[in-house]
C-alpha cells in the first residue's frame, strides 16, 4: 500500500505542475484605462496647482496681502529678502 500511496502523491504532484503551467498560460493581460505616463503627467499637474494654491492662500490669508500678487516678481524678491535677512 504505501507504494500505492506514493504513486498517487507523485500523479497529484504532477498534476499540481500541471495545472500551474496552465494557469500562468491563461493569465489575463491587464489593460490600465490610463497609461502610467498619464498618471505621471496628471500627479505633477496636481503638484504645481497645490504649490500656487498654498502659495496663495498663505500670502493672503495668513499675510493680509492680495492672492494674486503672489504672481509678481517683486513679492517673491521681497520674500526671499525677509527669509535671507543678514
Amino acid at each position: 500500500m504505501a507504494l500505492n500511496k506514493n504513486n498517487s502523491e507523485a500523479a497529484t504532484r504532477e498534476q499540481v505542475k500541471q495545472e500551474k503551467k496552465t494557469r500562468e498560460k491563461r493569465k489575463r493581460i491587464r489593460v490600465r484605462l490610463i497609461p502610467i505616463w498619464l498618471r505621471i503627467i496628471v500627479v505633477v499637474i496636481l503638484l504645481a496647482a497645490s504649490i500656487v494654491l498654498g502659495a496663495m492662500f498663505g500670502y493672503a490669508v495668513m499675510g493680509g496681502g492680495e492672492a494674486k500678487d503672489i504672481f509678481e516678481k517683486s513679492t517673491w524678491t521681497h520674500i526671499t529678502d525677509l527669509v535671507n535677512k543678514e
